[in-house]
């Protein structure tokens, strides 16, 4: 081999090792915890996040340094599908390694109530009393909503309603003193949070209501949890509404059944069943999350009229009914056979 090659070649070695001699160091810098501080702070990971979506707003805390470092760790140590929801609390001077074993031990911090997203009211209610031993007749109190009638929250929602739907999932501070009122308004002071006046405008340019806008958020927040999903999905919602077509979803229908204290099913007769009956249903399904709410006021510029979800966890959109069928045969065959 000529001189000049046999030199080019180790070089180009040398610089590859080099290459990842630096990744790598640079890997475990990163693993490092932020700082020495031990202040704590409230950590939550929603239902059916993703691991990136995590570790961005992990390092958006300041708990971690890079968000690719974590993303590495849970992937190089098979721990993705060990990430479990909950409130946790976290300190800056915790190294990925630690944190990722308190999200993975489901180490949740035990002086918060949590209202998960995506929980009907009666689902609420029972943690209330069961998970976190708040009485009976006071959380059956807590929930009437007359005593929130000048709640800005719920200007929207019609008299006599029930506060379903309205209810924002967050984590909050519980002492002995705490009441469960006192956790219904601190709900009803972030879901106010989110409503904003350009979050209600962008609802009211889809032809909605706000209060017809919480329902379809709800409707959406139990069809699908990827953010960028929920965009298309309301558009394909949206469009159904103004084509007067059946919006043709599961989970109304399985409200329905389930608030007839009946078993989640499709078949069940009821207001709540969209294939049944066009237009929205009567109320809120479950409560909501923000990008539920923003997928409503923001949907995506598709022009989609069928979306399944897969049982790989996508969601797969199509505009014909034989393409619907055709992703569904495809993509859906153990959860769409439930």
């Amino acid at each position: 081999m000529p001189l000049v090659l046999l030199v080019s070649a180790v070089v180009a070695v040398a610089l590859a090792v080099g290459g990842v001699l630096f990744v790598r160091n640079l890997y475990h810098q990163n693993l490092k915890a932020v700082s020495a501080s031990q202040k704590s702070h409230l950590f939550t990971i929603e239902s059916g996040e993703a691991v990136q979506t995590t570790a961005s707003n992990l390092e958006k805390a300041g708990l971690i340094r890079a968000a690719w470092a974590f993303e590495w760790y849970i992937r190089n140590e098979d721990l993705g599908d060990d990430l479990q929801a909950g409130t946790y609390s976290l300190r800056p001077n915790l190294s990925v390694p630690e944190i990722a074993e308190v999200l993975t031990q489901g180490k949740i911090a035990t002086d918060l109530v949590t209202i998960l997203p995506g929980q009907r009211l009666d689902q609420i209610r029972r943690a209330l009393i069961d998970k976190y031993g708040f009485g009976q007749e006071a959380v059956d109190a807590a929930l009437q909503p007359d005593q929130y009638s000048g709640h800005p929250a719920l200007v929207d929602k019609p008299t006599g309603a029930s506060l379903e739907g309205y209810l924002y999932p967050e984590s909050f501070q519980k002492t002995a003193e705490t009441s469960p009122a006192k956790i219904v308004a601190a709900s009803l002071d972030e879901m106010q949070k989110h409503l904003t006046p350009e979050l209600r405008a962008g609802i009211v340019r889809q032809g909605l209501t706000v209060h017809q806008g919480v329902i379809l958020a709800s409707i959406i927040e139990q069809e699908v949890s990827n953010p960028d999903d929920k965009k298309t999905v309301a558009q394909v919602f949206l469009r159904r509404l103004r084509e007067e077509r059946r919006l043709e979803s599961d989970a109304t229908a399985q409200y329905g059944a389930i608030q007839a204290g009946q078993k989640p099913s499709i078949q069940f007769s009821s207001p709540y069943n969209t294939y049944e009956n066009k237009g929205l249903t009567p109320t809120p399904i479950s409560n909501v999350s923000g990008s539920s709410l923003a997928a409503v006021a923001n949907p995506s510029a598709t022009n989609y009229l069928y979306f399944v979800a897969g049982d790989d966890g996508k969601t797969y959109f199509s505009s014909t009914l034989v393409e619907h069928e055709a992703l569904t045969k495809q993509h859906c065959k153990t959860l769409c056979s439930q």
